[in-house]
């Protein structure tokens, strides 16, 4: 009788919702949580998925900007103003926001808000329509009263509400799941969000490879879908439109003995470092110890390609990179290219400025890592953390969002060293090696993502020339090998680009379909 019940009212509260301008006393998506869960779950998880963590943006509230109002997920009339004052009686006082609420959809709704300066954040939630206030008591000195000021204190509205963004918390976590269920949860996700197919691929799963059949300079797209690395490389890869999320290379010594150099093995310390390793024992870690579920593909060097491959420079490159730290410096510069085309809603360049000032506060050396020395690479200063950093840009009139865009420099030189990530190192190597003769001067390997990668035009492009043993007892003849696997892998926009100057340095990148312009 109570299901009965509430299916009932929450029939009528979908009429009303979707007939009538009359507030409903429920919204639908309020009353799923009361019914039977193999009811409610199914529909939750359809309405919500990871994404929903995200916060958007919707304006800041300063000095200046007095009038700034926006439609919330819970009320529709919501504006925003800042008061300064001193009743702290410090030297550059404090401030109150206003949030003003109103006409809500639902008696059973509430409004969830993150807000940031690069000096804090905090966070709040309103249920009822009226004036609420959230109290600033003392600016950290002049630079965030100066900020704060000029630019306001970021509003980001959380679009799920309480609800949606618990339920999305609760989605997220099978990404980083050792289990079926985390791999199957990355599966969905990816199907979901880039249209991804997962096709099983006939048994045996496991290729026999020949490595007489291999060589110098063969790339290895790898896409992991389980666990820790399954989780982050799923985000990676939506993020970039890149259906793999790590990479190695292979090399050859005068003896002819197969190697694997990789940026982001990790060494006994549990450090991701550039590491050259012999096939054998690489190949016996991805069969046996690596719980990820490794997808492999083997993308050999066309035979032009391979002839030009300097192996002696390849190698030379390699040995100097062997040990050192992996790429973070640069890792979500390869990814930023543009002002607002590389950000997937609704994700934005002042998101991704709270994102990081939300870490320098939890762990500033992981964040100095990630990011601040590379913006005071673009700025042209040094030692600045990202509050002075975003004060700088203030101070410049340079928004962050560009600031953002500038491309990544090979030849930048940071605290420990060359920054390069997996890719980059791969193409470092490619450069050294000759393969991007006569442009390799215009070419920044920094600014490359995975999927940038894998659809140049440096690998075989006859089937007939692939090694026998490549798809053996599949129907699908990929145009690579994948060497290990259940799924087939896909990598749309394979081995079709040709390189240019200043490649992939303004490119735009949005899900589902990740167009590029020309020549970008």
């Amino acid at each position: 009788m109570k299901a009965g019940c509430i299916t009932l009212v929450l029939i009528l509260s979908v009429i009303l919702y979707h007939g009538y301008s009359l507030k409903t006393p429920f919204h639908p998506k309020d009353l799923l949580p009361l019914l039977p869960r193999k009811i409610s779950w199914p529909i939750l998880n359809s309405l919500n998925s990871p994404i929903n963590l995200l916060p958007t943006f919707v304006g800041s509230a300063s000095f200046v900007n007095t009038s700034l109002g926006w439609k919330g997920a819970c009320f529709y009339n919501t504006s925003a103003w800042m008061e300064f004052h001193n009743n702290s009686g410090t030297q550059f006082g404090g401030g109150t926001l206003h949030i003003k609420t109103a006409n809500a959809h639902s008696w059973t709704c509430m409004d969830l808000y993150i807000f940031a300066t690069p000096y804090r954040v905090t966070w709040d939630y309103y249920f009822l329509g009226r004036d609420h206030t959230l109290l600033f008591k003392e600016w950290e000195g002049k630079a965030e009263y100066e900020y704060v000021k000029n630019k306001g204190v970021s509003i980001f509205l959380m679009e799920s509400g309480m609800l949606g963004t618990l339920q999305a918390l609760w989605d997220v976590f099978p990404l980083f799941s050792n289990t079926g269920w985390g791999e199957s949860s990355n599966l969905a996700f990816l199907k979901k969000h880039m249209m991804a197919e997962f096709e099983e691929r006939p048994m045996p799963w496991v290729t026999n490879i020949s490595v007489d059949d291999v060589h110098s300079g063969d790339f290895l797209a790898i896409s992991k879908i389980r666990g820790r690395w399954g989780g982050f490389e799923t985000l990676e890869k939506w993020v970039t439109g890149a259906y793999a999320g790590h990479t190695a290379v292979l090399l050859k010594d005068p003896e002819g003995k197969l190697w694997v150099g990789e940026s982001g093995n990790e060494n006994e310390e549990g450090q991701d470092v550039i590491a050259i390793l012999p096939w054998d024992e690489w190949w016996e870690f991805e069969l046996t110890k690596d719980d990820s579920n490794p997808h492999i593909a083997l993308l050999p060097l066309h035979p032009s390609l391979r002839a030009k491959f300097n192996e002696s420079a390849a190698w030379e490159y390699a040995k100097s990179m062997s040990g050192k730290p992996y790429g973070y410096h640069n890792l979500i510069f390869s990814w930023i290219d543009t002002v607002d085309g590389n950000y997937p809603p609704p994700l934005d360049a002042h998101l991704v400025a709270s994102v990081m000032t939300v870490w320098n506060h939890i762990q500033p050396e992981y964040a100095a890592n990630m990011w601040n020395e590379a913006l005071n690479k673009r700025l042209g200063t040094k030692g600045l953390d990202l509050p002075d950093i975003l004060v700088e840009t203030e101070k410049r009139g340079l928004p962050f969002d560009k600031l953002l865009a500038i491309p990544e420099q090979d030849d930048w030189l940071y605290s420990d060293g060359k920054s390069t990530s997996c890719v980059v190192f791969i193409l470092e190597m490619y450069k050294q090696a000759g393969l991007f003769d006569p442009i390799t001067s215009s070419i920044q390997a920094t600014e490359f993502t995975i999927k940038d990668t894998y659809t140049l035009n440096f690998f075989e492009n006859d089937p007939s020339h692939l090694p026998k043993w490549c798809n053996a007892g599949d129907s699908v003849k990929l145009p690579f090998c994948q060497i290990k696997g259940k799924y087939r892998m896909e990598l749309p926009g394979y081995n079709t680009m040709k390189p240019y100057p200043h490649m992939n340095e303004r490119c735009p990148s949005l899900p589902p379909d990740y167009n590029r312009v020309q020549n970008c």
